[in-house]
């Protein structure tokens, strides 16, 4: 009774994994949207996404389109840096990451008015590049997924074709970065649970720079 309950749920993982497979092919070429220190209209709410809106946090590698009103030499479009940096022309280096767009476009601002008189800056995030996940170990396609909406640990799963045969898959662990007082914490969840035994608080929804490990049975076993 619990094998063919346990084969039923890979059936609705794989078909589930091809839902999303379909879904991601049908979205890949939309732009990912934007963001600026005014109200966005219904039509770029419509192709955004959970991450690209009004209080989206800026993040390393995410590039941005930065216009300063009548003032061509200051606008340009920079990608910000590892250090979560960018530099602009007349005052040099501004912290990017973790602002949100209308807070950096302050930012840069209240810098520019050494130079200009009322200065408007308009920022728009033109690509997002900084919000990712990885899942590694026992799956068919280990590597880094850009978390492009809310994103369950099962969804990562499926993002990452399933399970191999070698997975000890009730021994998931998610490693979240600087998560309490700037300490990294372990998450540790079952695939069983999640599915069979109404253990949905397991099925968290990650956050970027989230990496989740699939060990091997063998791995869990030598243990």
């Amino acid at each position: 009774m619990y094998e063919s309950l346990r084969l039923d749920a890979d059936r609705r993982l794989i078909a589930w994994h091809g839902f999303s497979s379909a879904m991601a092919e049908s979205t890949s070429g939309q732009a990912p949207g934007s963001v600026s220190g005014q109200p966005r209209s219904s039509e770029g709410a419509d192709k955004s996404s959970l991450i690209v809106t009004s209080d989206y946090t800026i993040g390393p590698e995410d590039v941005l389109e930065i216009t300063v009103w009548r003032n061509t030499d200051l606008s340009k479009v920079v990608a910000v840096r590892p250090d979560g940096r960018i530099s602009l022309p007349l005052i040099g280096d501004v912290g990017a990451a973790g602002r949100t767009a209308a807070e950096l476009a302050g930012a840069i601002a209240e810098k520019l008015k050494e130079f200009k008189e009322n200065p408007q800056v308009s920022i728009v995030v033109k690509e997002v590049n900084s919000y990712a996940i990885y899942v590694l170990g026992e799956v068919t396609k280990p590597g880094k997924y850009p978390l492009k909406s809310k994103t369950t640990l099962l969804q990562a799963i499926t993002l990452a074709s399933g399970f191999t045969p070698a997975a000890a898959r009730n021994k998931m662990v998610v490693f979240r970065f600087g998560e309490q007082n700037g300490k990294d914490i372990k998450i540790k969840a079952s695939y069983d649970d999640i599915i069979m035994r109404d253990e949905s608080t397991q099925n968290i929804q990650l956050k970027p720079g989230d990496t989740i490990v699939v060990p091997s049975e063998t791995m869990v076993l030598i243990k």
